[in-house]
């Protein structure tokens, strides 16, 4: 079942190919499908679609969770070294002034003395103890120390940037899609060139074919001539001579076009060794030409819209540098937790708070470098409308010279029928001439040798009409 499903899709997608016979339509239509050039186009379409959708998420709020750990050599201490040992022996230190008031109490009053002495003897250790306890509690442990937290930075002025980025990637999907126009035109103008090329070569192989013929039956009457004696066998050599020479234009003829064949298959996809039999047998019909419209190209030409866009693009860069100099304000929130946290006396649990802010940042004075910026950035943007102008004066040119070659290569076509009807008029009577021995076998030969160039002339400017209305339209931006 796969085999069979597999066929009829080739047979839906490839119809003119499965059938053996390629229209023009097809044959572009086989060639935009396959071209590599097309495809790297389409690709850089969606890459400029996701730049600017990229670029549009900076008017909206970014959230950031950040997380560290930091291990430390030392931790931090609220109390120094001497401060330390003060607490430490705080009993100790309290003893001496104890006893000196103790002193003067039993001096005073004698019968106290056993009291003082044993309240002094247990006081300093409690004292001591009580100043190490408030040495510990102090003690903030933060040599293992974990952070973590959750930002929201909301963007509410940036001196224009946000903005002007996504005008350029707007520009830059547009460039993106003119270019993929300007390449397809190419390949068709390519398809076209080829495709004619193949039906040029199979009308002089047939036209080859008939000159062949034709000298095949001048040199069988040359021989019964020969045989009756009213000729030379000198007459019968220059015969045989450009027998040969026919034989060699057939052949050249059939390599050039099994190579155009091949050509027209590589731009189609297909495989190289097939035949494919073109529709365009005839070369009679002929459309009109387009009008060649200066400004119908201004407007379509895709290298003119790339520019014109490109000078848009300049113009957002000039707003991008001078966002630089200008203030840029943010709106800033967020969650921050740590372990030891620093909200319950450096305690070895995480907990944290939460923080609501706004950031301004206002350049003072960089030495002129936004300045020089700009310039720079406003020199681009003219370097951009010069080539657009020059751009459009070249497209003029192209588009006058296209239609003076389509004028010539239809007053070419209208001589070369003239001629044709001529040649053909003069090989009828030189062969009749011939045949009844009034005419010599050098003048049949020039009839048939202007015979056929008048067709091949014929041949070359029926072709050459439509491959110079193909480029006329390409130059107008309507070839597709």
């Amino acid at each position: 079942m796969k085999p069979i499903l597999t066929l009829l899709l080739c047979v839906i997608a490839f119809p003119a190919a499965a059938q053996g016979v390629l229209t023009l339509d097809s044959c572009r239509a086989m060639a935009l499908r396959n071209n590599k050039e097309i495809l790297i186009s389409k690709a850089q379409i969606s890459k400029a679609h996701n730049e600017r959708k990229a670029a549009h998420t900076n008017y909206l709020p970014k959230v950031a969770l950040a997380a560290g750990y930091l291990r430390t050599g030392d931790e931090i201490s609220l109390l120094s070294k001497d401060q330390k040992s003060q607490l430490s022996a705080l009993g100790t230190n309290a003893a001496a002034g104890f006893q000196a008031a103790a002193g003067q109490v039993v001096q005073q009053m004698p019968e106290l003395g056993p009291l003082v002495e044993s309240l002094g003897t247990s006081l300093v250790p409690v004292l001591d103890g009580v100043g190490q306890k408030f040495v510990d509690a102090l003690n903030t442990d933060t040599r293992n120390l974990f952070a973590g937290s959750v930002m929201l930075t909301q963007p509410l002025y940036m001196g224009g940037k946000i903005r002007a980025y996504n005008q350029i990637t707007r520009y830059a999907e547009d460039v993106a899609g003119e270019q993929l126009r300007a390449d397809e035109q190419e390949v068709i103008l390519s398809v076209d060139q080829a495709y004619w090329q193949v039906v040029s070569l199979r009308a002089k192989q047939e036209l080859a074919r008939q000159n062949l013929d034709l000298l095949r039956h001048i040199d069988a009457d040359m021989q019964k001539m020969i045989a009756q004696g009213v000729a030379t066998k000198a007459n019968g050599l220059t015969v045989s001579v450009k027998l040969n020479e026919a034989e060699m234009l057939l052949t050249r003829v059939d390599n050039g076009l099994n190579l155009a064949q091949m050509l027209l298959c590589q731009l189609c996809g297909l495989p190289l060794d097939s035949k494919p039999e073109l529709s365009d047998r005839g070369l009679d019909a002929d459309a009109g030409p387009a009008e060649a419209d200066v400004q119908t190209a201004f407007g379509n030409r895709p290298e003119l819209r790339q520019l014109e866009t490109a000078v848009g693009i300049y113009d957002e860069k000039v707003k991008v540098e001078r966002s630089a100099a200008l203030p840029n304000l943010a709106l800033t929130g967020g969650y921050l937790l740590t372990n030891p946290n620093l909200f319950n006396g450096f305690e070895r649990r995480f907990r944290g708070t939460w923080s609501v802010g706004v950031a301004l940042s206002v350049p003072l004075w960089n030495w002129g470098e936004n300045r020089y910026k700009i310039r720079s950035a406003k020199a681009e943007a003219e370097v951009a409308r010069l080539r657009l102008d020059d751009a459009r004066e070249k497209i003029e040119l192209q588009v006058t010279q296209a239609s003076s070659q389509v004028e010539e290569a239809r007053k070419r076509l209208a001589l070369s029928l003239k001629n044709n009807e001529k040649a053909e008029e003069n090989l009828r009577t030189a062969r009749l001439g011939f045949r009844e021995g009034t005419i010599t076998t050098s003048d049949v030969l020039a009839a048939t040798t202007a015979w056929l160039q008048a067709r091949t002339e014929v041949i070359d400017a029926r072709i050459d009409v439509r491959l110079t209305d193909a480029c006329l339209r390409k130059a107008l931006g309507t070839l597709r």
